[in-house]
């Protein structure tokens, strides 16, 4: 039987019997900020009411357990997992998240077009709410080769998209700051839709400049005063931690009675083991609990702000009317979550997923590493004098401090210098077989012997190393390429492990479980070779990221964030 809103407003009206009452619950309400004990009625996939109902064709007892809306992560890139789609789902949906905002921009500067499409048709299967930003910088920036371009045409196309309901992440402030024509162009298109923020460092006259483009929300605070001045602009704040950025005990007594309604908690990156072990936008929530934030308050965080700032209509609440997407929680403050309903239907109990995972195809983006043939020669750097800018690595964040180092010299060249470590760090172009080869050095990752590659780089996606020597950092990009995209160790020569990652060299084909295991013993591995780094690979990935500030490495080479262009 068709959904009637006749029938739902009977059902509402306690005259028809609903599909599902769920009895003798606490449930959470995000408006009040109370809670309150009643049942809730179910009609097809939305709430009927919240009140006293006993009429159904199902009844639920709760046990006098929470109720709360699903789960609303408002800023991930969920390709940072490692995992397709569907297996994505699997990890995430069991923990009580029940919809996603994304811009697909990872997959997109792979694949473009097709590479968002291909997610999408997975998700459209999922008991998961997939909601697309069109990616505003695909590429992010001139600055390095991406393997898609997305230009206006095709931003106004992504608009059009049902799934679609805002543009992404704006990550070239700079190109904000000078208006060019292209960005204006980009944001103009979305005129009407959210617009979202990276705006990493940015304050002043030049936060001003960027909130007046229409431009209204904030995941890259790193600190409490940089994010109060954004919110006292008029910004909405997401407070980031994910699996490489930490910033939630920073930003955390930004929250207050006066301002909770203009903050969000999102993850940004996770990775499949931090998805599988600790949980998705659910863990921050009980970080933030644990750290003193009330869990209604919290449970807010996640579901009605993040809801009414996307402006998606009918999600983030128990309410009349709204979806039935809800959690049951055993405990408030630990977030434990026992079942999940998705549109009105039982989906996920004890953290065990009752639906099925499909694949969409992802054998048509598998041939997405495409590296011109090089020597070892060609990761030579040449010595141009006693010193050299070195990226240092800041733990627990993305951003990283420009350093200029006294550097050891052989023959000519730079050769990593293990004992102050200071090691080589490479990118390689994949995409299109150009032969640029960055190279650069960096500070921080503990390596004593050895070498780490990743086809995963954010945001263009090149193949990233770092090593103790050239001919080990030389042996791991030709196994990622072997691999067709991935992550590899290299010691002496010798391929000790990889993890492949065929689907645009940035997804697993393999279940969340594998997945996992292949990658702690890939960073074990790293660890026996003397990273002291939680997340070595995480951290890799994102020494390619050249707008996140202050020094980054692409295929064209060194960048200044800062002043946004290579290093000659």
């Amino acid at each position: 039987m068709p959904f009637s809103l006749a029938r739902l407003i009977s059902v509402a009206k306690g005259e028809l019997p609903a599909d599902l009452i769920l009895t003798n619950a606490r449930v959470v309400n995000v408006f009040t900020g109370e809670v309150e004990a009643s049942s809730v009625a179910i009609y097809r996939d939305k709430i009927a009411g919240v009140g006293s109902y006993r009429q159904a064709k199902q009844v639920l007892d709760l046990g006098g357990k929470y109720l709360a809306p699903g789960l609303i992560n408002g800023h991930i890139h969920l390709e940072s997992s490692m995992l397709d789609v569907g297996q994505y789902a699997r990890a995430v949906v069991p923990r009580g998240t029940s919809a996603v905002v994304t811009d697909l921009h990872e997959i997109a500067n792979v694949c473009g077009l097709e590479g968002i499409r291909y997610v999408l048709d997975c998700a459209r299967r999922l008991p998961l709410e997939l909601f697309l930003m069109a990616p505003s910088c695909v590429p992010a920036t001139h600055l390095e080769t991406s393997g898609a371009r997305l230009g206006l045409e095709d931003i106004r196309q992504i608009l059009r998209w049902m799934d679609c309901i805002g543009l992404g992440e704006v990550m070239n402030f700079p190109g904000v700051l000078g208006a060019e024509a292209n960005v204006m162009s980009k944001i103009n298109s979305a005129r009407g839709k959210v617009v979202d923020g990276h705006a990493p460092g940015v304050s002043g006259k030049n936060l001003t400049a960027y909130i007046a483009a229409g431009i209204y929300s904030d995941h890259e605070s790193v600190s409490l005063e940089e994010a109060k001045e954004k919110l006292s602009q008029g910004m909405y704040v997401m407070i980031r931690e994910g699996s490489s950025e930490k910033n939630l005990e920073a930003l955390l007594p930004l929250v207050t009675d006066k301002t909770y309604k203009r903050c969000m908690l999102v993850v940004d990156d996770r990775s499949c083991a931090d998805l599988l072990k600790d949980g998705d936008i659910d863990a921050v929530v009980r970080k933030a609990i644990r750290k003193g934030l009330d869990p209604v308050r919290a449970i807010q965080l996640t579901t009605i702000n993040t809801a009414e700032y996307f402006r998606l209509d009918k999600l983030g609440a128990v309410a009349p009317g709204y979806l039935a997407n809800l959690i049951v929680i055993g405990d408030l403050s630990s977030l434990k979550v026992d079942m999940v309903f998705y549109h009105g239907r039982l989906v996920a109990r004890e953290g065990e997923p009752l639906f099925s995972v499909y694949q969409a195809g992802g054998e048509r983006l598998t041939s997405t590493v495409n590296i011109k043939p090089f020597s070892v020669e060609a990761l030579r750097l040449a010595a141009s004098g006693e010193t050299k800018p070195v990226i240092e690595i800041v733990p627990g964040q993305i951003i990283t401090r420009k350093r200029v180092e006294k550097v050891k010299v052989a023959d000519g060249v730079v050769v990593p210098d293990v004992d102050r470590d200071i090691l080589k760090l490479v990118v390689v172009e994949r995409h299109r077989a150009t032969g640029n080869i960055g190279l650069g050095l960096v500070k921080g990752f503990g390596l004593k012997r050895g070498a780490l590659a990743s086809s995963i780089a954010h945001d263009s996606h090149n193949i990233v190393a770092v090593g103790a020597s050239d001919e080990d950092i030389f042996s791991a990009v030709k196994e990622v390429e072997r691999l067709h995209g991935g992550l590899a160790v290299i010691a002496g020569g010798k391929v000790l492990a990889g993890l492949a990652l065929p689907i645009a060299g940035l997804l697993s084909d393999e279940p969340l479980e594998v997945v996992v295991d292949k990658l702690e013993g890939l960073e074990q591995l790293a660890r026996d070779l003397g990273t002291t780094l939680k997340s070595p690979f995480a951290t890799l990935s994102f020494l390619a990221l050249p707008v996140i500030p202050e020094l980054k490495l692409t295929d064209l080479g060194l960048v200044d964030v800062n002043e946004f262009r290579l290093i000659k």
